[in-house]
């Protein structure tokens, strides 16, 4: 007999919106709350659900752009993370590698179908985090006529609306590009358009990533 696959937890909560982590932690909040599946979560769920309330109200505080309330807001999200990692590895581990069970918890099961990787958008390839706290790397794809380029980023606000603009020069896209300054929790889009000789091309859609 082959051996059952183990069942992962859909994570990649670093490269959703507030909003997500929201929706998504309220949801397992309710899978766990008095599930007989599994009896002993390492979280509290009323914990859970005190910790999730808090973040949805920093959410509504932040529209303000206070930068304290910004970064606790952050910092809320981030603890709320840490919550729902350790409650998936508990659901992985405690559902007996089945899927019914699994999904009772209210997680969403990691695909294990392994797809090649997509450009983020028809002009950058791939974000990654930099060496350094607030700092991303950002991979774009040549355009053969292109003299130069324009990268510029925007923070996200909770309705997946981009704030004030800050664009930098690219001389070169041979090799990744450094972002620095960013704030760590705070999720960013990311645009490029290239120089021609008659002028610039369109921006491209937006790529977007959470810095840490």
């Amino acid at each position: 007999m082959s051996k059952a696959k183990t069942i992962r937890p859909l994570e990649g909560y670093a490269q959703v919106p507030d909003a997500d982590v929201v929706a998504r932690g309220t949801v397992v909040q309710t899978g766990i709350n008095g599930n007989p599946n599994f009896p002993s979560p390492p979280i509290d769920p009323a914990a859970l659900k005190a910790a999730i309330e808090r973040l949805s109200a920093l959410i509504a505080e932040a529209l303000d752009g206070s930068k304290k309330v910004i970064a606790e807001k952050n910092n809320q999200r981030e603890a709320v993370i840490k919550m729902l990692r350790l409650l998936g590895r508990y659901v992985e581990v405690t559902c007996k590698d089945d899927i019914a069970i699994f999904k009772s918890s209210g997680f969403e099961p990691a695909s294990t179908t392994r797809t090649p990787r997509q450009q983020l958008s028809e002009r950058i390839r791939k974000i990654d985090h930099g060496a350094n706290s607030g700092q991303l790397r950002i991979q774009l794809k040549a355009h053969p006529k292109a003299l130069s380029y324009e990268l510029r980023h925007a923070v996200l606000d909770s309705g997946g609306t981009p704030g004030t603009w800050t664009t930098q020069l690219v001389t070169s896209v041979k090799t990744p590009l450094a972002v620095n300054g960013l704030t760590p929790g705070t999720t960013y889009a990311f645009q490029v358009r290239a120089m021609e000789k008659l002028g610039y091309t369109d921006w491209s859609d937006s790529a977007t990533f959470m810095c840490t």
